[in-house]
C-alpha cells in the first residue's frame, strides 16, 4: 500500500525516532508498505518518520545511481544490487575526506542542494529476524545511509546547508509544507 509522504514542517520530521521491536506486529506489512511508497515515489530511500513513524527504521535501494556512467563497473553492479532495511541502526563512525553531492529529499519536493558528508561509515543495524549486524559502507551508498539515519535522528538535509543557502530556499520550504508545489506522489502538508 502506498503511503502518504510527510512534507517539509511536520514535527514528526523534527523528532528523534524511538526503538522498535523486531516483534512489533505488522512490521513487515510497514515495510512493504515503505518499499511501495518509496518506488511510487521514485526514491532511493525511505525512513519512517517520513510516512509519519517516529521510529528507528529505514530502507535503501540504490538501483537507479547504477546508471551513472562515472563510475566503474564493480560500483554500478554493486549499486544495482544493494537493497537494505535498517532496523534500531546506529551510525558507529564516520572517516574519511568529507565530500560534497547534490541531495534531494521526498519530503521536500523540488529542491536539490550540495551537502557534505563523510566518505565512509560503519553501522550497526537489526535485520528482521532480530540479528544485530555491523558493516562498513563508503561512497554513494554511505551518503543515502546517512541522509536517512540523520531521518531518524529528526535531522533533514537543509539543516547541513550554510545559513546564506538556507535563507534563498526559506520561501521554497515555506511553499512545500503548506503544500503549493506539485509532485507526482502521494504526499500529507501542514
Amino acid at each position: 500500500m502506498i503511503l502518504p509522504i510527510l512534507s517539509y514542517g511536520n514535527s514528526v520530521l523534527k523528532k528523534k525516532a524511538l526503538p522498535i521491536s523486531v516483534k512489533t506486529t505488522n512490521l513487515e506489512t510497514l515495510i512493504k508498505n515503505m518499499w511501495d511508497t518509496m518506488y511510487a515515489a521514485q526514491g532511493v530511500g525511505l525512513a519512517a518518520p517520513q510516512i509519519g513513524e517516529s521510529i528507528r527504521l529505514f530502507i535503501v535501494d540504490t538501483y537507479p545511481f547504477s546508471d551513472n556512467e562515472d563510475l566503474l563497473i564493480e560500483e554500478r553492479n554493486f549499486l544495482r544490487g544493494f537493497k537494505k532495511v535498517f532496523i534500531n541502526p546506529e551510525i558507529i563512525e564516520e572517516t574519511g575526506k568529507e565530500c560534497f553531492f547534490n541531495e534531494g529529499c521526498l519530503s521536500i519536493p523540488g529542491i536539490r542542494e550540495e551537502v557534505k558528508r563523510k566518505k565512509s561509515i560503519t553501522i550497526k543495524f537489526q535485520d528482521l529476524n532480530g540479528k544485530f549486524i555491523k558493516e562498513s559502507f563508503s561512497g554513494i551508498v554511505a551518503r543515502v545511509i546517512q541522509h536517512e539515519y540523520d531521518h531518524i535522528e529528526g535531522i533533514l538535509f537543509t539543516d547541513k546547508l550554510s545559513y546564506l543557502k538556507k535563507k534563498t530556499i526559506k520561501r521554497k520550504l515555506a511553499e512545500i509544507s503548506k503544500g503549493k508545489i506539485k509532485v507526482d506522489y502521494s504526499m500529507k502538508f501542514l
